[in-house]
């Protein structure tokens, strides 16, 4: 879907910069530090941003921040049905949910001609009413929570109106960013929902699930009964507000899903 790029040196020193900067300006809710999407815009223009936590299946986003307002919405303002009415007939809105691909960053050219997506029920009922024309669009594979199934992603979109559509330069850039960006929401993520403490007990048979131990692995290895692990893997599930053991896993060494 794209062509080789040759970045310049400004380039290069602008995202040195997005990538090694600090961020303290964390939403309350979900989402990434306003200060990192506006640095994003000043690299790729854009007249708008929005970050979407998408469950096709469900026909739902159960999140948004969108810049420049930096307001978390739910939904699309009233649109939302107007949007799921049109998802699986717009190739670039389903892609991902149709192919499972969230490495790829794409664009609303990469599937139809100006003519086409003028044609589109999407571009008609959704994109025109709002001024939208051109859209690039990256998944962060890593922001996904444990428990979200298929068909679910989190996609950063950013979308101009009339004039120039994006360019290679500006999917190279989106591209080189992504790994940073999925970092930069994992950490946000750590930041505003730190890690209770566990007992040390806890934190062994947690280290024995994330071997892939099974219960009477467990409960032989620490000296227990398999009831006693059982009620061990209760009381964790209960401290980390999670209900399965994947997600007590993730939930408790982060660093192991990055």
């Amino acid at each position: 879907m794209s062509i080789p790029v040759r970045a310049s040196d400004s380039d290069l020193r602008a995202l040195v910069a997005i990538v090694s900067q600090d961020r303290p300006d964390l939403p309350d809710g979900e989402g990434l530090p306003p200060s990192l999407l506006a640095d994003l815009m000043a690299q790729i223009r854009c007249d708008s941003l929005s970050l979407d936590s998408w469950d096709s299946g469900r026909q739902t986003v159960w999140f948004s921040q969108e810049i420049p307002s930096g307001d978390a919405r739910i939904g699309f303002e009233g649109q939302d049905a107007v949007y799921w009415e049109n998802h699986w007939d717009c190739q670039p809105c389903s892609y991902t949910a149709r192919t499972g691909d969230q490495r790829s960053v794409i664009k609303i050219a990469d599937f139809y001609s100006a003519r086409q997506w003028h044609s589109t029920g999407m571009y008609t009922d959704f994109d025109r009413p709002q001024g939208l024309e051109h859209t690039l669009m990256e998944c962060l594979p890593s922001a996904l929570p444990p428990t979200a199934g298929p068909g679910c992603y989190v996609r950063l979109s950013l979308c101009r109106g009339p004039g120039p559509d994006f360019s290679e330069r500006d999917r190279a850039v989106l591209t080189l960013l992504g790994p940073h960006l999925d970092r930069a929401y994992l950490d946000a993520e750590r930041r505003r929902h730190p890690v209770p403490r566990l007992t040390p007990r806890q934190r062994d048979l947690l280290r024995l699930l994330a071997a892939g131990h099974t219960n009477t692995q467990i409960a032989r290895h620490l000296g227990i009964s398999e009831g006693t692990v059982r009620t061990h893997l209760e009381n964790i599930y209960g401290r980390l507000h999670v209900s399965s053991r994947t997600a007590a896993v993730t939930r408790a060494f982060p660093d192991r899903a990055a």
